[in-house]
């Protein structure tokens, strides 16, 4: 593998600038923009327990001929932990900071009135579903892409064990999710654990492992206070005021947001949305841009298209 793959351990994206966001709550926020100033705008957000790294591949694509924006959710990669976490795990840990940090980072790096394609996994489309009636969603966001995430009920219809629906699978799925257990280091049973959990069968060993040490990097307050916040998830709400054209995307083999979950959230969209679209990924799980990041990069770019008024093959 060369060091100037973007699934190489040593892989560095070229960034145009580093800022920092300041949140409402004061939490400070890491951001970083890549390629050049005057491109079409592509917002990342990542998902529980990942960070920028997560989103390798689109960044080595998108950068191209795109400015990407992208930031670690509070707590995660180089951002601060929110200022009340030692107070407990709900301090400074909720739907509505992550609409929060959103924001700060919309304000910080779009000028006014510009407008963006954004894009969300998991949690991170979890944020964008939060923030659908802020002002600075609707005033920034061109169009939505949902990758492998949900609205509720995360915890009764994940996938983790093979039993019936009912309250011993949602028992054990919150004991699974919410564990306080220490990840330690990424060993060969733990990169099965991971992909079991997390990716499809197909996964290539070395994207089971590139994920591996992204989960594993997370510190284990972190993951634990956001997998209370997840266990309660209540966004059927904001995902119907989600007022901008969204696309959803979902990995059939995904047991953490099941595709039963994507199609509810499409279904739930409002037809003021515009034309919105669901893509099953057959035999890929929940780790959508790493698994299958052609797609997902295929998606953001098919949404500049339409939305920002770049053709799809910008050179």
């Amino acid at each position: 593998m060369s060091p100037m793959s973007p699934t190489s351990p040593m892989w560095q994206p070229h960034k145009e600038r580093e800022l920092t966001a300041v949140s409402a709550d004061g939490t400070r926020i890491h951001v970083e923009v890549h390629g050049e100033e005057g491109r079409p705008a592509v917002v990342l957000a990542h998902g529980w327990t990942c960070s920028i790294r997560f989103w390798a591949a689109q960044l080595a694509d998108l950068a191209a001929d795109h400015r990407v924006i992208v930031y670690d959710q509070r707590g995660h990669g180089r951002s601060a932990m929110p200022a009340g976490h030692s107070a407990g795990y709900s301090a400074g840990y909720s739907t509505d900071a992550l609409a929060d940090d959103l924001e700060a980072v919309l304000a910080a790096t779009l000028e006014p009135g510009e407008r963006a394609v954004l894009a969300g996994h998991s949690m991170g489309g979890m944020t964008l579903m939060a923030a659908a009636r802020r002002p600075g969603l609707r005033e920034h966001a061109a169009a939505v892409l949902l990758c492998s995430t949900g609205s509720s009920r995360l915890v009764p219809e994940a996938l983790l064990v093979p039993m019936r629906p009912g309250r011993t699978r949602t028992w054990i799925n919150r004991r699974i999710l919410g564990s306080r257990a220490p990840l330690g280091p990424v060993t060969p049973l733990s990169r099965r654990i991971l992909r079991y959990g997390t990716m499809g069968p197909g996964a290539a060993p070395d994207r089971v492992a590139r994920c591996a040490r992204i989960v594993h990097a997370c510190p284990r307050p972190v993951r634990v206070a956001w997998a209370h916040v997840l266990g309660t998830l209540d966004l059927d709400a904001e995902v119907r005021e989600l007022r901008v054209p969204t696309a959803v995307i979902v990995g059939s083999a995904d047991r953490l947001t099941p595709p039963a979950r994507a199609r509810a959230l499409a279904a739930a969209l409002p037809e003021r949305a515009g034309p919105t679209g669901l893509t099953e990924l057959t035999g890929v799980g929940h780790m959508t841009p790493v698994e299958a990041p052609e797609a997902v990069i295929g998606a953001i770019r098919s949404l500049v298209g339409m939305y920002l008024g770049e053709k799809e093959d910008v050179a």
